[in-house]
């Protein structure tokens, strides 16, 4: 039973492919938190998981989904932005 104990309680991860703006956040904030990196990286999950803190306010976007509407200036506008000036890239 301890052994199991063990194992679901104190499990372990290994994450692979940290991006260094995230890496150096987690760093700053463990820094200023004056506390390890290991704890500061859990309690960021455990946030971003909504398992501590309030709550975060999400808004829907339901009411807005599907309600675009084709305009010709808006197409002609997108459609110049896609126009590859040939002598830049010569």
């Amino acid at each position: 039973m301890c052994a199991f104990y063990a194992y679901t309680e104190c499990m372990q991860y290994t994450i692979r492919g940290i991006p260094t703006a995230l890496d150096t956040a987690l760093r700053q904030r463990a820094r200023a938190a004056g506390k390890s990196l290991n704890t500061a990286t859990v309690e960021a999950l455990s946030e971003g998981a909504g398992l501590v803190g309030s709550p975060r306010k999400r808004r829907s976007l339901s009411d807005i989904a599907g309600t675009w509407k084709l305009d010709k200036g808006v197409q002609e506008a997108l459609a110049a932005q896609d126009q590859v000036d040939e002598d830049l890239w010569s």
